[in-house]
C-alpha cells in the first residue's frame, strides 16, 4: 500500500510540476518576469528533463485541452536566446518522436511548421550558421513535414529550399548535418514544383556524389540519399537530367555492386533504394530506353533470380519485376486488325460513337498499333504546380452519382403513342382470353359470359397504385393432375424441383412443336458404351424413325483416311427417345472429335432445402430438358455470321453438375511474379521461343500442325471464341480472342476446343488480349474444362481446372483506337496451366459455363412439350427478329383459371405482372443458368410453384441478345454496342430486342398494368456472391451533399435494405404501402444462400441512366426495378463460403428468386392469405434480424462492376503502383503468412482500415 501511495503521489507531483513550469513559461512570454532569458532557459531545461524522462509528460503536452504546445511554440517564436531555442527544439523532437504521428499533427495544426521555417530563415543569416541549431531544426522538420500537406509550398515561399540545399553543398563531409537535411529535401520533393527547382540547382548531381559503390561506412546516409533521389527522380525534368548524364547505367552498376557484396543481406534497404531510383527514372520513355541500352533487363533478371531462394529478399524481386515489366518493349498484338475476324454489315450506320468511328476508319489504317506509345510520357519542360491538389476534399466523392432531383423523381414517359403501342397487344392474349374451349381442372355451373366491362384488359392494382387485390381462396383447393402414364418410370422418379407437370395435350404456340417425345434424354446417357477409340469426326446422318438404338446409321470417318466405317452400336440406349427422320434433314451438322470409350454412368443428387416456404428445392443430375437430338434440330435453325456447321460436344451432350465441391483455388505465393519472369525470359532468351501460328481465323489457309506433340485448336462452333493461337514454347501457347463483331474490343469471353494432348505434361495457356484491369482469376477463380472422354465415361460435366492461375498486365500495347482514344494502354493476360487426364482427349475450355442460344430454344421446346395445359398457362411467342434473323423468344407463364366461371376468369386477368429478362451481355452465361432455374421452377408441379403461378403473370425474355450469344461476343450485339446502354433511345433497326422489350413495358404502363417487379439477370466478373443493384432516391442522396429531407421526395419505404416497417398499420393505405413495398433483396438475403445483402447497391448513377434498371424505374415507373448480378467466381459468405459457383447453385438462385416473389406476395397481401398481422410482424422481424446491414450500401463504379479493392500478392496494375516506404520492406506486394489465410473480404477490410 505504501508503494502504491508513493507512486500515486509521485505521478501527481510530476503532473503538477509540468503544469507549474508551463505556467511560468507563459508568464515569461507575457514579459512579467525579470531576467526573461535566464528564466526561460532554466524553465525550458527543466521541461526538457521531464519530457526526456517521463512519457506521461509527453502525453500531457499534446493531450486535448492542453495548451502546452501553444506555450512552447510561442516561446520559440519570441525568444532570441540560442540555448532556449535549442531546449525547445529538443522538447518538440522528444514529443513528436513517439505517438504514431498524432502528436506531429498537433504541432502542425498549432502552426508549428511556419514557425520552424521562419526560425530556419533567421538562423541561416548567421555566419557561420549554428550547426547544432541546424541539425535540430532539420530533424524536427523531417518528422513534422510529412504531416503538413502544404509544407512544400510554405518552404518555397519562405526561401527554405535553397537554405537546406546550400547546407548540403557546403557540408558534404559533415554527415551529422547533411543527414537530416537530406530527409527534409525528400519531404520538399513531394511537391513537383520544388523537385524541379531543386533539380535546376544541381541537387541530382549532388546526390550522386553521396551515393556510391558498396561500403559499410555511412550506410544510414546512403539510404537517406537514395530515398531522396528516388523522390526527386519522380519529376520528369529531373529524370531526363539523370538520363542525359548517364546516371541510369551508374545506378545499375551501383546495384550490381551492392548485390554482389551484400552476401548476408544486411543492407537490403539500400539495395531497394537503388531500385526505387531506377523505378522512378524509368517512368519516362527516355529512361526506359536508357535502361534497355544499359542491358538492364538482363541485369535485373539475373539478380532477381539469385534472390528467389531468400524469402526476405522478395521486396527486391518484386521491385525488379515491376521495373522489368514496365521497361519491356511494347509489342504489337500479332493480328492484322483489332476488328473482329467476322464482318456483319449494319443496316444503319450510327451517326456518332465507336461504331461510327469504326466504319469511318480508312481501310489502310493500322488500327493495331499507332503512335500512342511514343507519346505516352507527354513530357514538357515545365511541371504543373500541384499545391491545389492538397486542398481537395479527401472524402469520397463521385461525379457519377445522380444529383438532379428532377431525374430522381420517377415519372412515366411512354415516349410512344397509344396507337403505336397497340402492336404489343398481341403479346398479351391472357388479358382477353375467355377459355371457352379449354379443358380446365374443374367445371363450374355458371359459364363465363363476356361483359361490356370486360371487353378490354382488366385494370388491376400494381406497384404503381395503392390498392390490394382481393384473393380467391378456392383455387388453392385444386388437385394436381395425375402423372401421364405415357411418361417413363425414369421420368417419374425425378426430384420435385425439376419434376415438370406431365404432358397431357400441347397448347398451340408460335413456335412449331416437334414430334412428341415419350422419353427424356438424360445428357449423361445419350452415348453408346462401345465407341471405338481414335475416331476423329462424326457426321450425323438420317436415323430411321423406328430405330431404338442410339446411333445406328451414324457415319464415322477419319480425317486422315479415305475409308469410311459404319458402326452399328450393339447396345441400346434405354433413355433415348425415337427420333424422326426429319431430325437430320436439311443442313449438315458435324460434331467435334470423338476419341474414347465409355463406362457406366454415375449419378448423385444434391439437395438444397428452403426453410421459409416449406419448399423442397432439389437439383437433378439428369436435366429433364436436355435432348441431344432436339439440340441438333435447334442448331440447324440458328443463324450465325460465320455460318457454323459444327456442334461443340459439351452443348450436344449436356452438362451435369459434378458431385464434388469445387473450392475457391488457393493462390500460390508469388505465382504472378513467376509468370511475369517467364515472360521476361522471352526477351532475354529469344532463341528459345518457337513463335509458330497453329490456329488462325484470319488465315483460312493456316496449316494445322501434324506433329504429335502440338496441340490442335478449334472455335468454329456456336458461342465459340478463339481467334489465333501461337506456340511459344513446347508446351506453352499464346491465345488471342476475337473482339465483338462490329467492335474492336471487349475481349473476355472464351470458348474453344483443344485436342492432341498427352498426359503428365503441364500445358500453359496465355490469353493475351484481355482488357479489364483485374479479374477474379486473381482471387481463386478457375476456368472451366469439359472432357469428351469423361463424358463418354458417363461424366459429362464442366469442371474447374487449372493451376498457377493469374491475371496481369502484359507487354502487348493497345492502340488508341482500341482503347477508346486513351494512349499508352496495355492488354492483360489470363494464364493457367492444365495437366490433362487422358491422352488424345478432346477438351473444351470456357470462361464460364456455356449456355448457347440453341440450348435455350431446346430448353423452351422441352418445357412446352412437357407442361400440363390444365394447370399451367404457357405461351411462347417471338418478340422480334434480331439483326441476323434469329428469333427472340418471349415466354408467358401463369396458372390456368380453375374454370371458365366469371370470377375465375376475372381473377386470372387481374394477376399482377412480373417481368424478367436475361443475357443482354453474351459473356455473362451465368445469367442464363439462373434463368433456367427460374423457368424450371415456374414450370414444376411443386405446390409453391403452383401458388406462385396463381399469384402472378410472368413475362420473361430469357435472352435479350441472341446474336451476341451465337457469335461468341462478350458484351455487344451485332450492332457493336452494349444493348444495356440503349434503353433510353433504342433504335428499332439496330437494337430490335431492346426496342420491343421496352415497348412491352410501355404498353403495360399505358394500360395501367405496371409490373410489380422488373429484374434483369446479369453476371459479375469482379465480385463474389449474388447481389442486386436497384434505384433508391434517398440512398442516392446519402452519397451527395444534397439534403434528402429538403427535397420533398416520396419513396417506397421498404425498397432499400433499411428501415423495413415492423408493424402493420391499421390504415389500409399505409398497410398497402408498407407491404407492397417490402424489399425483395432483403427477402433473398434470408432465403438464398448465395445472396449477399452487403454487396447490394441502390444508388442511381449518371453513367447507368440508359440501362434497363434505371429506365424501367424512371421512365416506365416500376418501383421495384433491379439488376441481379451473379458471380462468375464463387461466394465468400453463407452456405457456399469458399466454394466456386456452379450451375447447381445458379439454378438454385433462379428458383430461390421465385420463392422470394412468393414471400413478397404473402407479405404484401396479408388479407389474401388470411394471415394475422402478428405472423407478418414475426416474419418481418426474422428478415430484419437475418440481414446484418448496419450502414447504407457502398456506391460502386466501373461499368456494371465496383471498384476492385481486394489485395493480391502482385498488382495487376504494374505502372500505377504507389511507392512503399523503405522501412516497410518486408512483404511488399506479397501477402504475409498471416494474410495468406485471409478471405478476400478480410483482405479488403485490411486495405480499408
Amino acid at each position: 500500500m505504501n508503494k502504491v501511495k508513493t507512486s500515486s503521489e509521485k505521478s501527481v507531483s510530476t503532473s503538477s510540476r509540468t503544469v507549474s513550469l508551463l505556467s511560468q513559461l507563459e508568464k515569461i512570454n507575457l514579459g512579467s518576469v525579470l531576467g526573461e532569458a535566464d528564466s526561460a532557459r532554466y524553465v525550458t531545461s527543466k521541461i526538457l528533463h521531464l519530457v526526456q524522462s517521463q512519457e506521461k509528460t509527453r502525453k500531457e503536452m499534446t493531450s486535448k485541452g492542453s495548451n502546452g504546445i501553444d506555450i512552447i511554440l510561442a516561446t520559440l517564436e519570441n525568444t532570441k536566446d540560442p540555448q532556449t531555442i535549442l531546449n525547445i527544439l529538443n522538447i518538440l523532437i522528444e514529443v513528436v518522436s513517439v505517438g504514431g504521428g498524432r502528436r506531429a499533427n498537433v504541432l502542425v495544426t498549432k502552426g508549428g511548421t511556419q514557425i520552424l521555417l521562419q526560425l530556419l530563415l533567421t538562423a541561416s543569416k548567421d555566419t557561420p550558421p549554428n550547426e547544432e541549431l541546424m541539425v535540430l531544426l532539420h530533424t524536427l522538420l523531417a518528422k513534422v513535414g510529412p504531416k503538413d500537406k502544404k509544407i512544400g509550398m510554405k518552404a518555397r515561399i519562405n526561401g527554405a529550399l535553397n537554405i537546406t540545399l546550400n547546407l548540403v553543398k557546403q557540408n558534404l563531409q559533415n554527415h551529422r548535418l547533411i543527414l537530416p537535411c537530406l530527409q527534409v529535401l525528400r519531404v520538399y520533393s513531394t511537391n513537383s514544383v520544388n523537385a524541379v527547382s531543386l533539380g535546376k540547382n544541381g541537387v541530382v548531381e549532388l546526390l550522386f556524389k553521396i551515393i556510391g559503390p558498396f561500403s559499410k561506412k555511412n550506410t544510414s546516409l546512403m539510404k537517406v540519399a537514395l530515398d531522396t533521389l528516388a523522390a526527386l527522380l519522380k519529376s520528369k525534368t529531373n529524370a531526363r537530367r539523370a538520363v542525359d548524364r548517364g546516371y541510369v547505367q551508374v545506378l545499375l552498376m551501383i546495384y550490381v555492386d551492392w548485390h554482389c557484396h551484400d552476401s548476408r543481406h544486411r543492407y537490403m534497404l539500400i539495395r531497394k533504394g537503388v531500385l526505387q531510383c531506377i523505378k522512378s527514372v524509368t517512368n519516362i520513355k527516355l529512361g526506359r530506353k536508357a535502361f534497355i541500352d544499359a542491358n538492364g533487363m538482363k541485369i535485373l533478371y539475373n539478380t532477381s533470380q539469385e534472390c528467389l531462394a531468400v524469402r526476405t529478399l522478395d521486396p527486391l524481386v518484386n521491385t525488379s519485376s515491376l521495373i522489368m515489366r514496365k521497361c519491356f518493349p511494347k509489342n504489337r498484338l500479332p493480328l492484322p486488325t483489332i476488328k473482329s475476324a467476322f464482318h456483319f454489315q449494319l443496316p444503319v450506320i450510327p451517326a456518332s460513337g465507336p461504331v461510327a468511328q469504326l466504319y469511318n476508319l480508312p481501310p489502310d489504317v493500322d488500327d493495331v498499333l499507332d503512335e500512342s506509345d511514343d507519346n505516352d510520357d507527354a513530357e514538357t519542360e515545365s511541371e504543373i504546380e500541384t499545391e491545389n491538389d492538397d486542398d481537395k476534399d479527401q472524402q469520397f466523392k463521385n461525379d457519377d452519382i445522380e444529383t438532379d432531383i428532377n431525374k430522381l423523381k420517377p415519372r412515366q414517359e411512354l415516349g410512344r403513342s397509344i396507337e403505336d403501342l397497340k402492336m404489343y397487344e398481341q403479346f398479351f392474349p391472357e388479358l382477353s382470353e375467355n377459355f371457352q374451349g379449354c379443358d380446365l381442372v374443374s367445371k363450374e355451373p355458371k359459364p363465363f359470359v363476356p361483359d361490356v366491362n370486360l371487353s378490354g384488359p382488366i385494370v388491376v392494382p400494381t406497384a404503381g397504385e395503392e390498392h390490394s387485390v382481393e384473393p380467391n381462396q378456392s383455387r388453392k383447393e385444386a388437385a394436381f393432375k395425375e402423372s401421364n402414364p405415357l411418361l417413363t418410370e425414369e421420368y417419374n422418379r425425378r426430384p420435385v424441383f425439376l419434376e415438370l407437370p406431365k404432358k397431357g395435350s400441347i397448347k398451340d404456340s408460335s413456335l412449331h412443336q416437334q414430334n412428341d417425345q415419350g422419353n427424356l434424354l438424360p445428357s449423361c446417357q445419350c452415348l453408346s458404351q462401345e465407341i471405338v477409340k481414335g475416331l476423329d469426326r462424326i457426321s450425323l446422318q438420317n436415323s430411321p424413325k423406328n430405330d431404338q438404338h442410339y446411333s445406328t446409321g451414324c457415319e464415322i470417318k477419319k480425317e486422315s483416311k479415305t475409308n469410311l466405317t459404319t458402326l452399328a452400336y450393339g447396345k441400346p440406349c434405354e433413355h433415348v427417345s425415337p427420333c424422326g427422320s426429319s431430325l437430320f434433314e436439311g443442313s449438315s451438322v458435324q460434331l467435334g472429335k470423338l476419341c474414347c470409350t465409355g463406362v457406366d454412368s454415375e449419378e448423385e443428387d444434391t439437395r438444397s432445402s428452403s426453410s421459409g416456404e416449406q419448399v423442397v428445392l432439389e437439383v437433378s443430375d439428369v436435366s429433364p430438358v436436355h435432348d441431344c437430338d432436339l439440340y441438333i434440330e435447334m442448331v440447324k435453325t440458328t443463324k450465325s455470321i460465320p455460318e457454323y456447321s459444327e456442334v461443340a460436344y459439351p452443348d450436344y451432350f449436356g452438362h451435369i453438375p459434378p458431385p464434388f465441391k469445387e473450392p475457391i483455388l488457393e493462390r500460390p505465393y508469388g505465382v504472378q511474379r513467376t509468370k511475369i519472369s517467364q515472360d521476361i525470359e522471352r526477351l532475354i532468351h529469344q532463341n528459345d521461343i518457337i513463335d509458330r501460328v497453329v490456329y488462325d481465323l484470319d488465315n483460312l489457309s493456316c496449316v494445322v500442325p501434324e506433329e504429335a506433340d502440338v496441340l490442335k485448336f478449334n472455335s468454329k462452333f456456336e458461342s465459340g471464341n478463339l481467334r489465333k493461337v501461337i506456340q511459344i514454347r513446347k508446351n506453352e501457347y499464346d491465345l488471342i480472342l476475337n473482339s465483338d463483331i462490329n467492335s474492336n474490343h471487349y475481349h473476355q469471353w472464351f470458348y474453344f476446343e483443344v485436342s492432341g494432348m498427352k498426359t503428365g505434361i503441364g500445358y500453359r495457356f496465355n490469353i493475351i488480349n484481355c482488357e479489364k484491369s483485374n479479374s477474379q482469376f486473381n482471387y481463386g477463380m478457375q476456368p472451366l474444362m469439359y472432357s469428351v472422354q469423361e463424358a463418354l465415361n458417363s461424366r459429362p460435366c464442366w469442371t474447374r481446372v487449372g493451376t498457377d492461375i493469374c491475371y496481369y498486365k502484359n507487354h502487348f500495347s493497345r492502340s488508341s483506337v482500341a482503347a477508346g482514344g486513351q494512349k499508352g494502354k496495355s492488354y492483360y493476360t489470363i494464364t493457367f496451366t492444365v495437366i490433362f487426364q487422358h491422352k488424345d482427349d478432346v477438351c473444351y475450355f470456357a470462361y464460364h459455363y456455356p449456355y448457347t442460344y440453341s440450348t435455350l430454344k431446346m430448353h423452351l421446346q422441352k418445357l412446352e412439350s412437357l407442361h400440363n395445359p390444365q394447370q399451367i398457362y404457357f405461351r411462347q411467342d417471338v418478340l422480334c427478329e434480331t439483326l441476323a434473323g434469329n428469333s427472340c423468344p418471349i415466354v408467358t407463364i401463369t396458372a390456368m383459371p380453375e374454370s371458365n366461371y366469371y370470377e375465375h376468369i376475372c381473377h386470372f386477368r387481374n394477376r399482377p405482372y412480373v417481368f424478367l429478362s436475361a443475357r443482354v451481355h453474351p459473356g455473362e452465361t451465368n445469367a442464363s443458368w439462373v434463368m433456367k432455374g427460374t423457368l424450371e421452377y415456374l414450370m414444376s408441379n411443386n405446390p409453391s410453384a403452383q401458388c406462385l403461378r396463381e399469384s402472378y403473370i410472368f413475362k420473361i425474355i430469357p435472352m435479350l441478345n441472341p446474336d451476341g450469344v451465337i457469335n461468341g461476343n462478350h458484351r455487344c450485339s451485332l450492332s457493336g454496342e452494349d444493348l444495356n446502354r440503349q434503353w433510353q433511345n433504342p433504335n428499332p433497326d439496330l437494337h430490335p430486342t431492346i426496342y420491343h422489350a421496352k415497348g412491352l413495358l410501355q404498353y403495360l404502363a399505358a394500360i395501367k398494368r405496371l409490373p410489380l417487379v422488373y429484374c434483369d439477370y446479369h453476371g459479375h466478373s469482379r465480385k463474389k456472391n449474388v447481389f442486386m443493384y436497384g434505384c433508391s432516391i434517398k440512398e442516392t442522396m446519402w452519397h451527395t451533399n444534397v439534403n434528402a429531407a429538403s427535397c420533398d421526395l416520396m419513396e417506397d419505404p421498404g425498397y432499400r435494405c433499411l428501415d423495413l416497417k415492423k408493424k402493420i398499420l391499421i390504415s389500409r393505405k399505409w398497410q398497402t404501402c408498407c407491404h407492397l413495398n417490402t424489399t425483395l433483396p432483403k427477402i433473398l438475403s434470408q432465403t438464398a444462400p448465395a445472396f449477399c445483402m452487403g454487396s447490394c447497391s441502390f444508388v442511381v448513377e449518371k453513367s447507368k441512366e440508359s440501362t434497363a434498371r434505371v429506365v424501367v424505374w424512371r421512365e416506365i415507373g416500376v418501383q421495384r426495378s433491379y439488376t441481379m448480378e451473379s458471380t462468375l467466381c464463387g461466394c465468400d459468405q453463407g452456405k457456399y463460403k469458399g466454394l466456386q459457383i456452379g450451375t447447381r447453385e445458379l439454378e438454385e438462385m433462379g428458383a430461390k428468386f421465385c420463392v422470394a416473389l412468393l414471400r413478397l406476395k404473402r407479405m404484401t397481401s396479408p388479407v389474401e392469405h388470411n394471415l394475422p398481422s402478428s405472423l407478418l410482424d414475426i416474419e418481418n422481424e426474422l428478415i430484419e434480424s437475418s440481414c446484418k446491414v448496419t450502414s447504407p450500401t457502398t456506391y460502386v463504379l466501373d461499368e456494371d462492376e465496383p471498384r476492385f479493392l481486394e489485395e493480391v500478392d502482385y498488382s495487376a496494375e504494374s505502372n500505377d503502383d504507389q511507392d512503399v516506404e523503405l522501412a516497410d520492406n518486408v512483404g511488399d506486394y506479397e501477402a504475409t503468412n498471416h494474410e495468406d489465410g485471409l478471405s478476400d473480404s478480410d483482405s479488403t477490410r485490411i486495405l480499408l482500415s
